[in-house]
């Protein structure tokens, strides 16, 4: 949906160095290994690497075992707790460290407007917007640098020069994004108002299941998941969010019965995965999202063999940030873009109607 990457911060970088203090490698593993003393005996594998891999951490070292990069005798270890027994011998896998600052990279970009203070460019689904752990490259950041130079705000700091606001890695669609401080600081206080006195924008194209009915809003505050780091939730405990639908299409099933639906969404806040959670709220998730609505799979069987097709290929949620308006923060023109459904979107649309 339109708004950030669920991303979890795991360490710092600073002057090439990683959060452990550890040279850089040459983009190549460190391999380093322990013999268990006889005095080491019934130590926590952790305690004890920790100890003797200094300057590595427990907390490092602890990361490490998740990632299956710490073996005992050729067997990965897979507690942290585990103790050991004198003469076993532990090898550590230490990954080199991730770049300090995004690289330019050229990546083809679709620019819908550029200009000396902002440029709109249109996020293909499967793109990152800014690095981060998992995705230091690739990165739509990294191809605004190469797109851009050095002409991008740095407000967002150096990973994420220019970034006023996101799209999920695997949402699709429209983002603008600043060149200068002064463009940024105007743009951010725009989509901190939400549009609800000035002249923003954003407005959302999503295939969800079932029908929700003509319109609505849904008006439900979102925090996380109290039971999955990568979800998020209805909450009482959460921000306030709003979202505003309307019907745009209903796709029927062989017999008749309504079975899925195009709805246009608006936001009035901006929420870590918004539409999705709004939509799966009312009981009407967005197809093929892997995260919201995975108990509408047995839906699956009622799709045409062509629509079933199509959004076994989409492989990401049905969703796309189709409308873009805004104040230009040079001179106050109103800006307005639109973005078609792209291909992948479109061939589901056809199918689907075509049921």
């Amino acid at each position: 949906m339109g708004q950030p990457e669920h991303y979890e911060d795991d360490g710092v970088e600073v002057d090439g160095l990683d959060a452990e203090g550890l040279e850089p490698a040459d983009g190549e593993e460190e391999v380093r290994s322990v013999t268990v003393a006889a005095a080491e005996t019934g130590e926590r594998t952790d305690r004890l690497l920790a100890a003797r891999l200094a300057p590595l951490s427990r907390t490092r070292i602890q990361r490490l075992v998740t990632e299956g990069r710490i073996l005992n005798g050729g067997r990965v270890v897979g507690d942290a707790a585990e103790r050991v027994n004198a003469a076993d011998e532990l090898t550590v896998r230490i990954p080199p460290p991730e770049p300090a600052a995004p690289v330019p990279e050229a990546i083809p970009l679709t620019v819908a407007h550029e200009d000396d203070a902002l440029i709109v460019v249109d996020k293909p689904a499967g793109m990152v917007v800014h690095p981060a752990p998992g995705n230091w490259t690739g990165t739509l950041v990294n191809a605004l640098l190469h797109h851009c130079g050095d002409s991008l705000s740095g407000i967002g700091g150096v990973r994420r020069p220019g970034i006023v606001h996101r799209l999920d890695k695997d949402t699709s669609g429209l983002l603008v994004v600043a060149k200068t401080d002064a463009a940024h600081r105007a743009l951010a206080a725009q989509f901190a108002d939400h549009g609800r006195t000035g002249h923003l924008e954003r407005a959302y194209l999503a295939f969800v299941w079932g029908v929700p009915g003509q319109r609505g809003t849904v008006n439900a505050p979102i925090d996380r998941h109290p039971a999955s780091r990568v979800k998020m939730a209805v909450r009482q405990s959460g921000r306030e969010a709003v979202t505003h639908w309307r019907l745009v299409e209903t796709y029927p099933d062989a017999t008749g019965a309504p079975l899925a639906s195009l709805v246009e969404c608006r936001l009035e806040t901006g929420r870590t995965h918004q539409i999705r959670v709004h939509m799966a709220h009312l009981g009407h998730p967005l197809l093929a999202d892997e995260v919201y609505g995975t108990g509408f799979r047995t839906k699956l069987s009622r799709l045409s063999p062509p629509a079933r097709e199509a959004l076994e290929r989409l492989g990401r949620q049905a969703l796309h940030a189709a409308r873009l308006g805004f104040e230009h923060p040079a001179d106050g023109e109103i800006m307005s873009f639109e973005s078609p459904l792209p291909e992948e979107l479109e061939q589901l649309r056809r199918a689907l109607a075509s049921t």
